[in-house]
């Protein structure tokens, strides 16, 4: 079976209090934690073809190139780094943006999307869960927190592919069961990449399967902001809600249930591997939430991080 190499990318840090994650929390407590990014790599089998595939862009290199609104919101998320941002990671082992064929974001939330108007290339093609648009567009609203706020202009429409509803066949990038996940897309066609709807966080929260290694086949599922903290994948806390300074009911998630099923599934998959046809043992699956400090540290000193690979 096909595989792919998977390789971190340093995209930046924010800072966030424990209290708007989980509860149980220590009121007070806060964790500098990464926006990780991820640089794929598919090699066709027949042709040979390289395909570079960016999950994920992180922060921006300077807060200033947000919208007011998100800068003001940032000043709360101190300490913030922004460097090195996604090109200059890319850059750290010889890479261009130009390089890259395409970038899928887990979701359009501003820690996870970075600077889009980068890639300039038309080669280059953005693709995003379904009900991303609407959330850019303003078309849905969301109004659970200072985050909630996205850019109508962040993506260049002609070279953005919006994936269809989940449940739907009637696209060459059609939704498919796979193993626990009801909804995936077999991205290369090859068994590699898979794309799995991941509701619950934000409309068109999507994360990525990529099968690693085979004898013994190893995926690991890049899974955005499935979840903020290890201990609500394992059930050991519940996803927070507050009430912010006007009254404002908040979340980091839209639909706690929908979140709580996908969690379910990936911690059931981690636990017990996932089914893939025609192999008689379930192929090992690692889950990496891209504000994972403790893995952040793992990979850096086992240099995972691009040109490394996991």
């Amino acid at each position: 079976m096909a595989t792919v190499s998977v390789h971190a990318l340093s995209t930046g840090h924010i800072t966030i209090p424990e209290r708007f994650f989980v509860v149980p929390a220590d009121p007070v407590a806060k964790r500098t934690v990464p926006s990780l990014s991820f640089l794929v790599q598919h090699k066709d089998a027949e042709t040979g073809k390289l395909t570079r595939v960016v999950f994920d862009l992180g922060m921006r290199r300077d807060l200033a190139l947000y919208p007011a609104a998100l800068t003001s919101h940032l000043a709360n998320r101190g300490p913030v780094s922004t460097q090195p941002d996604a090109v200059a990671s890319l850059a750290a082992g010889g890479l261009t943006v130009d390089d890259i064929d395409y970038i899928i974001f887990s979701h359009v939330h501003y820690d996870h999307v970075g600077l889009p108007k980068d890639f300039t290339n038309e080669k280059t093609k953005f693709v995003v869960g379904n009900g991303a648009l609407d959330l850019l567009s303003g078309k849905t609203k969301h109004d659970l927190g200072k985050h909630m706020i996205f850019e109508s202009d962040l993506l260049p429409l002609e070279r953005t592919l919006e994936l269809p509803p989940p449940g739907s066949a009637d696209s060459h990038l059609s939704w498919q069961p796979f193993s626990k996940f009801p909804d995936a897309v077999d991205f290369f066609k090859d068994g590699s990449v898979y794309i799995v709807n991941a509701p619950g966080h934000l409309p068109g929260h999507i994360n990525l399967l990529c099968r690693i290694s085979t004898q013994p086949t190893k995926f690991v599922c890049l899974a955005g902001d499935a979840c903020h903290d290890g201990r609500l994948l394992t059930g050991e806390c519940d996803i927070a809600t507050w009430t912010d300074e006007t009254g404002r009911y908040c979340c980091m998630h839209v639909d706690i249930p929908k979140s709580k099923e996908t969690l379910k599934r990936l911690y059931a998959a981690s636990k017990d591997g996932v089914k893939v046809e025609g192999e008689d043992q379930p192929a090992e699956f690692e889950v990496i939430y891209a504000h994972n400090y403790e893995w952040e540290e793992r990979a850096k000193q086992e240099g995972k991080f691009w040109p490394g690979k996991l």
